[in-house]
């Protein structure tokens, strides 16, 4: 599972250069709320597997939580089932902020 995680500065990036990607927050409805990057969508990872046509038709996908581990748990299954693409935020969207 090589190249799993995307540094925060790489992701603002590829946003900034309008990469099409998927950019998903894996949080609950209450954290997303309080903060979140803007363009991402919300599937907390309890609901992943129910939404795993979205992530198949993504060429890219990045994920994140708070700190990053969740996220990165999220990748990792994510790229278990065939998305190769999927990819954690270093540091959640704590470093993001940062």
């Amino acid at each position: 599972m090589d190249n799993l995680e995307i540094e925060p500065r790489e992701l603002k990036q590829r946003i900034e250069s309008g990469e099409a990607l998927l950019l998903v927050d894996v949080r609950e409805p209450w954290e997303h709320q309080l903060c979140c990057i803007e363009g991402a969508k919300l599937v907390p990872l309890s609901e992943l597997g129910a939404n795993l046509a979205l992530f198949e038709k993504s060429e890219k996908v990045v994920l994140y939580c708070h700190h990053g581990i969740r996220s990165l748990n999220a990748a990792a299954w994510l790229r278990s089932q065939g998305v190769d693409s999927a990819r954690s935020l270093a540091g959640g969207i704590e470093r993001w902020a940062a």
